[in-house]
């Protein structure tokens, strides 16, 4: 995507530094965070600098290269192990730490840094395509005048480029469609207010900031046509974890018969997981719900108290959805069924998706 006229990939290697765009300072000041380590990388995935199944895999990817061209096979272990205690939900980031030392394992010791890195570069590569493909074929089910309900970030601020719930809205309005967005604000961290927001603001696309808690109005008085999110990890029986809230939205979506699509790419499929009950929910720090921070209008970043002191709090980062709850999943490949989820991998290597 672009910015002021500069195209930029959310995360990126340069010399030996991953770079990556400062989410948290978003909408209100754009700046690229740099880590020169492994470990700075992982501190950026667990601070939220970088978010997002996708961004958080290439990150990740990174951030094993960086350890491999340091200490070699030694380091790039004590890497994975670091980097996989940062965020447990996101199934991109164990599928990218994975793939990266497993190339390792079957490279000689002496290219353990440039086989690292070519690796890295390889999956960020492919899940940009990835995402480039999912906007493909999620566009055919958007007519022109549709207005569509999304909840969290899933737009390419979220990946390495394109989006994964963004990328059909990116698609169809490239082609001439128009598309009016419902973006739901997703409390705690509001990364709908604050992210989606100012990348659609940015492409021009028509759309609107909603309170949470307004999704099933608009669904009730027929103003939306169809929802999509993204996914941080999908279970074989088609159960999909993702940010808090959107299992909320498909069930009002259920009940108003309103399409739910949950647009992924291969990363995010769990083969490891039955059903969602085997998905770790990462609970974050309760000051996300009781504080939020933002700027004032001399310029100001602030921090400020918005639920009673002393009160405790819960803060569950994501929830899980059922199957039964989605309408498809949208692949690189085309949308398939929960049903189909099984053999995804043997479809997906012979192009037989639709």
């Amino acid at each position: 995507m672009h910015y002021k006229g500069t195209h930029y990939r959310t995360v990126w290697w340069e010399k030996g530094t991953v770079r990556l765009i400062n989410q948290p300072l978003l909408p209100f000041r754009f700046e690229i965070a740099e880590s020169a380590t492994y470990a700075e990388t992982a501190d950026h995935i667990r601070n939220m600098t970088v978010r997002g199944a996708p961004a958080i895999g290439s990150a990740a990817a990174y951030a094993m290269a960086q350890a491999a061209q340091n200490g070699g096979m030694a380091e790039a272990e004590a890497a994975e192990a670091v980097l996989k205690n940062t965020r447990p939900t996101a199934r991109d980031l164990f599928t990218a730490v994975d793939n990266v030392k497993q190339a390792l394992k079957d490279s000689p010791p002496e290219n353990c840094a440039e086989t690292a890195l070519k690796s890295a570069q390889a999956f960020a590569d492919s899940s940009a395509e990835q995402c480039r493909k999912i906007g493909e074929h999620g566009n055919r089910f958007i007519k022109d005048g549709m207005n569509i309900l999304t909840h969290c970030n899933a737009g390419w601020l979220a990946c390495v480029d394109w989006g994964t719930a963004l990328a059909p809205v990116y698609a169809a309005c490239e082609q001439g469609k128009k598309i009016f967005v419902f973006v739901d604000e997703t409390r705690p961290r509001c990364q709908g207010g604050r992210l989606t927001a100012w990348e659609l603001y940015n492409e021009n696309i028509s759309h609107a900031v909603i309170a949470d808690n307004a999704a099933g109005f608009y669904m009730a008085e027929g103003s939306i046509d169809m929802v999509i999110t993204g996914a941080d990890r999908i279970a074989l029986n088609g159960d999909a974890a993702n940010k808090i809230g959107t299992l909320e939205k498909a069930i009002c979506a259920k009940h108003y018969d309103i399409p739910f699509y949950i647009a992924a790419p291969y990363t995010t499929f769990d083969a490891e997981a039955v059903t969602g009950e085997d998905i770790q929910i990462e609970e974050r720090n309760g000051e996300e719900v009781s504080r939020m921070p933002g700027i004032t209008d001399t310029d100001e970043r602030v921090s400020v108290s918005i639920t009673n002191p002393g009160s405790p709090v819960k803060n569950p980062a994501f929830d899980v959805t059922p199957a039964e709850l989605i309408t498809g999943y949208i692949t690189p490949h085309g949308i398939i069924k929960a049903s189909r989820i099984r053999n995804i991998q043997d479809e997906k290597d012979n192009g037989v998706i639709e």
